[in-house]
C-alpha cells in the first residue's frame, strides 16, 4: 500500500531521495540494509506486527523533507474528506485516535484532530515524574494523573546521521542522556531506539520488530542528508580526512556576510561539524522560551515582548507542582516542560535548569522545514530571528549585571553583549535559500 507521503509514487520516490553516492557506496552502511530500511520506512503492514496501519513515511513524509508539516497534515485531512464522498470507507493512517485531541475522552471513537490540522503536532506521552504532578484546572489542586502529553513537531530525519550523542564532554548535568541523542529532548540514545519508540507510541504496534528490522531503519536513516555536500562532509568525518570538504554551497556576498553573522550569534548552539549538529564545547539543551506561556516583561518600558502564543498552541499548557531537592514545592506552566518530563529537574539557575529545555537542533535544510520550533509556533525565518531578538533581550534583562560574567547565550568572552543581531546583521543572518 503506497503511503500518502509518497505522492503515491511508491517505492520509488523514496529511493530517489537517497544520495547519490549511496546507490554505490551506501553511505558506509550495508547497502543492502539501507534498502532494506528503505522499503520499512514505508510499509504499513511491517512484519505484521498488527500496527495501526501508520508507516514512518506517514508522518516524516517523503514530499515534505521527512518531516511533517500543518499544510500537508492539513492538505491529507481535506483530501480524505473529498476520497470519503466517494468511499465512506476511504481512510489515511496519519489520522489515528491516538493523535486526536479528544483521545482521553472519547478513546478510539476520537475525532478532533485540531493539534495535528492546525499545528502539526502529534501526541506524545510521558510518565510524570515522581517528584511532579499536574494541576487540575478545574480545582487548582494536584490531580491523580500519572502520565501527561505534550505536543510535539516532527523533526525532519535528514542530517540524523550526525545529531545524535556527542563523542566528547562537556555533559549535560543530568541523565538520560547527558551526551545528547535523538528526538527533541534526546531521550533515546540510539536511532534503534528511536524507532522501536516510534513503533510502539505511533504505529501502535501489539508485536515486537526484530533487531535486523530497527537496524536496517538506521541504516537507511544514516544515510539521509539534506544536500550531497553534508553526506560527503559526513563520509569524510567516518575516514578521519581533515579537513573535509566545506559542507556550504558556493556563497555569493551577501551569503557570507550572514555567515559571519550566524558564526557569532548561532553557532555557538547550532554550530556542530559542519553545522549539522550542535557546536562541541557547549551545554546542548537548554530553553529558548518558545514554550507556552512565554515571558512577560513588567517593567515599563518593556525590556523585551515575545510574540504571545496564538490559542491554537497556548491551550496545549499545563500546570505543573514539582518538588525540589530541597523539600521547596514550586508551580509552573508549559505546554512542554521539556528534559523536566524525564529528570524531574526544575528550579535551578538558567543555564543548569531542565524546565522546558530541548536539544539543539541543526538548521541544515531549514530553508525548506518551514514552520520552525518545537512547536511549529514559527511559521517563517523572519518570525525565527523576531523570536531571538527577544530572546537575547530576556536573557540580558534576567542575567547578573556586568561586571559579572555574562552568559554565553548573549556573550561570546563573558565580557560584552555582543551575540545578538544588529539591524543589519539580523537581515543577513537568514539561513540561505539553497539546498544545504
Amino acid at each position: 500500500m503506497v503511503a500518502d507521503g509518497l505522492d503515491d509514487r511508491g517505492d520509488e520516490a523514496v529511493i530517489e531521495r537517497l544520495p547519490l553516492e549511496v546507490h554505490g557506496l551506501c553511505g558506509g552502511e550495508p547497502c543492502d540494509a539501507v534498502i532494506r530500511g528503505a522499503l520499512a520506512f514505508i510499509d504499513r503492514d511491517l512484519e505484521d506486527l498488527d500496527g495501526n496501519g501508520r508507516a514512518s513515511s506517514d508522518c516524516h513524509m517523503v514530499s515534505d523533507e521527512f518531516q511533517l508539516s500543518p499544510a500537508s497534515a492539513e492538505a491529507r485531512f481535506q483530501r480524505l474528506q473529498r476520497r470519503r464522498q466517494r468511499d465512506p470507507g476511504a481512510d489515511d493512517p496519519l489520522f489515528r485516535p491516538i493523535d486526536a485531541d479528544d483521545f482521553r475522552i472519547h478513546g478510539e471513537g476520537a475525532s478532533d484532530y485540531s493539534n495535528l490540522r492546525e499545528n502539526g503536532l502529534i501526541r506524545i506521552t510521558f510518565p510524570l515524574p515522581s517528584n511532579v504532578k499536574l494541576i487540575d484546572p478545574s480545582t487548582g489542586l494536584p490531580s491523580n494523573e500519572t502520565v501527561v502529553d505534550v505536543w510535539r513537531a516532527v523533526p525532519s530525519a535528514f542530517n540524523v546521521k550526525r545529531t545524535g550523542p556527542d563523542p566528547d564532554p562537556p555533559a549535560w548535568f543530568r541523565p538520560p542522556n547527558p551526551q545528547g541523542g535523538y528526538q527533541l529532548d534526546a531521550r533515546f540514545a540510539t536511532l534503534q531506539e528511536q524507532a522501536h519508540a516510534a513503533l510502539i507510541a505511533h504505529a501502535e504496534i501489539e508485536g515486537e520488530p526484530t533487531g535486523t528490522t530497527l537496524d536496517d531503519l538506521a541504516s537507511f536513516q544514516n544515510v539521509l542528508f539534506s544536500s550531497l555536500r553534508l553526506f560527503q562532509a559526513s563520509r569524510a568525518i567516518d575516514q578521519g580526512i581533515t579537513p573535509g570538504p566545506d559542507p556550504d554551497p558556493p556563497l555569493d556576498d551577501l551569503e557570507r556576510q550572514g555567515k559571519v553573522v550566524f558564526l557569532r550569534a548561532c553557532a555557538q548552539c547550532h554550530g556542530g561539524v559542519g553545522g549539522i549538529g550542535p557546536a562541541p564545547g557547549i551545554h546542548r539543551f537548554g530553553s529558548i522560551q518558545a514554550q507556552c506561556p512565554r515571558p512577560v516583561d513588567f517593567v515599563q518600558p518593556p525590556r523585551f515582548q515575545f510574540a504571545p502564543c496564538p490559542p491554537r498552541l497556548a491551550r496545549n499548557a499545563r500546570t505543573y507542582e514539582i518538588t525540589t531537592p530541597s523539600g521547596a514545592v514550586i508551580r509552573r506552566t508549559s505546554s512542554d516542560p521539556g528534559r523536566t518530563l524525564l529528570t524531574g529537574f526544575a528550579g535551578g539557575p538558567p543555564p543548569l535548569d531542565d524546565w522546558n529545555a530541548l536539544d539543539a537542533p541543526t538548521t541544515r535544510g531549514m530553508s525548506r522545514t518551514a514552520p520552525y520550533f518545537h512547536n511549529n509556533s514559527a511559521a517563517t525565518l523572519d518570525e525565527v530571528l523576531d523570536h531571538y531578538t527577544e530572546f537575547f533581550k530576556f536573557v540580558a534583562a534576567v542575567s547578573p549585571p556586568p561586571p559579572a560574567p555574562r552568559p554565553p547565550p548573549i556573550s561570546t568572552d563573558g565580557a560584552h553583549d555582543d551575540r545578538p543581531f544588529t539591524p543589519a546583521g539580523r537581515f543577513r543572518a537568514q539561513p540561505s535559500r539553497r539546498k544545504s
